[in-house]
């Protein structure tokens, strides 16, 4: 009997997507089918919750169907970051005029980055402050024992690696690995590599020209296909974020969000006050906010459905480039250095909410400058070489916690309500990233206004 009703929660999936296939053949917008497909995807998932139940056969096997669209979505978003990001920012390096452009570009996104972070760190602390959170209010059954457990093991693995360590794990000495995504910092591995490579291309259209010619018209001719190769995976957004909500939905677990409903409402507030901040510093670049969260909404919303905010990374890019007047160059390196480094989300705001939580299980005044200080100092150093992928927020819980001498295993309480707050922290992440490459091409002067302000100018111009 269970395989009638999956196989008719199927077909319901199925017709919800042959209805987001007809608004696109009907050419209704890339975010309007976008916003559609996540509305649905949240009713569908409350629906079949409601009739199942969590813990049902019928909900586990649909929902293992619906994974298939899902993370068969994410899986193919991941597959193209690699090339994308190295064929892109080497063919950006080498159509620079000038060399000294690349540092500075460079300089001015990580820059912003990790300002943006401390003012995140601010604002969760504030935040936690408001709310009155503490550790002590959470109670702990077995689920959170056991997460508390194994924050504890992973944490016996970090604890001799120093910050200047972690840092140094952004060179890397084996590019075909960190093809593969094996480390957290792979990205920025290839991002390093890819620099290296455009830098000797330079050199060598100096001496050999003849040379550079040829490699130069290989990139181009890559970077086409590559690029047509983004365009088809992103057509199948709407249907990757409808089945990632449906599953986000479906397997929440309410009563927990119920009982930590303090600690959710403070992690959204400040998700929001940063999120206003965003506008307020795109504002005062001199551009229109509402144009900017319009156009950046396709990014924002695969991003809150996914949790990755490395997967993310190629409609990052689109959103920049064809929406935001963003340069191809800085949309590259932007999009590449925000999914692992100065996360406002996952490395700014949870880790010093959970600090300033924890403190007082220790003996410490949360409200102490002499705590305060060090605590937004280290979050912004530790925010380098987060992964963009889900844990990513735990693993800079544990840094910041440890180097403030403070019990990491408690983070473990929130377990229950990590996804739902994962969902607001990642959005966040990849607006941090989409705004350091908007204020950093107004900095330098290549920002596209017109193209910006162009309402028939946005981040799907390509893909519908």
């Amino acid at each position: 009997m269970d395989i009638v009703f999956i196989v008719i929660n199927i077909i319901v999936l199925l017709a919800i997507i042959g209805l987001l296939y007809t608004m696109q053949k009907k050419h209704v917008s890339f975010a309007k089918r976008v916003f559609t497909a996540m509305g649905l995807g949240i009713v569908l998932g409350a629906v079949l919750q409601i009739i199942y139940g969590a813990e049902s056969d019928v909900l586990t096997g649909t929902l293992d169907w619906y994974d298939i669209v899902g993370s068969g979505y994410v899986r193919l978003l991941m597959l193209i970051v690699v090339p994308l990001v190295m064929v892109s920012i080497i063919r950006a390096i080498i159509n620079l005029e000038k060399t000294k452009q690349l540092g500075k570009m460079a300089g001015w996104v990580i820059g912003i980055l990790i300002g943006t972070t401390m003012i995140a760190a601010v604002v969760g602390i504030s935040s936690a402050l408001i709310f009155d959170l503490s550790a002590d209010q959470i109670e702990s059954g077995q689920a959170e024992s056991d997460r508390a457990l194994a924050l504890e093991e992973r944490y016996s693995d970090m604890e001799e690696q120093t910050t200047p360590q972690r840092i140094l794990n952004f060179i890397p000495n084996n590019i075909f690995l960190d093809m593969t995504g094996e480390r957290p910092t792979s990205v920025i591995g290839v991002v390093v590599f890819s620099f290296i490579t455009g830098v000797a291309v330079l050199g060598v259209r100096r001496k050999q020209p003849e040379q550079a010619e040829l490699f130069v018209k290989g990139v181009n001719a890559i970077y086409a296909v590559v690029m047509r190769i983004v365009t088809l995976i992103l057509r199948l957004t709407p249907y990757g974020v409808l089945a990632l909500m449906t599953n986000m939905v479906a397997t929440t677990n309410y009563a927990g969000v119920l009982e930590l409903g303090k600690f959710v409402l403070a992690s959204y507030v400040a998700l929001i006050v940063m999120f206003i901040i965003h506008l307020v510093l795109v504002s005062i670049s001199g551009l229109n906010p509402f144009i900017y969260v319009k156009k950046a909404f396709p990014a924002l919303a695969f991003a809150f459905t996914s949790r990755s905010s490395a997967g993310a990374i190629p409609i990052n890019i689109q959103a920049q480039k064809n929406g935001l007047g963003v340069d191809d160059g800085t949309a590259n390196i932007s999009a590449s250095f925000g999914a692992t480094m100065g996360q406002n989300g996952c490395a700014g705001i949870y880790p010093v909410m959970l600090a300033v939580m924890i403190a007082p299980t220790a003996g410490i005044n949360p409200l102490a400058f002499d705590f305060l200080i060090p605590l937004v100092i280290i979050t912004a150093i530790s925010s380098f070489g987060v992964a963009g992928v889900g844990g990513g927020a735990t693993f800079a819980a544990i840094i910041v916690l440890s180097s403030m001498g403070l019990p990491v295993g408690l983070a473990g309480l929130l377990i229950s309500v990590e996804a739902l707050i994962d969902m607001g922290r990642t959005a966040l992440n990849v607006n941090g990233s989409m705004v350091a490459g908007t204020l950093t091409s107004r900095i330098l002067g290549t920002h596209d206004s017109d193209k910006f302000n162009d309402k028939d100018s946005v981040a799907d111009e390509a893909i519908v």
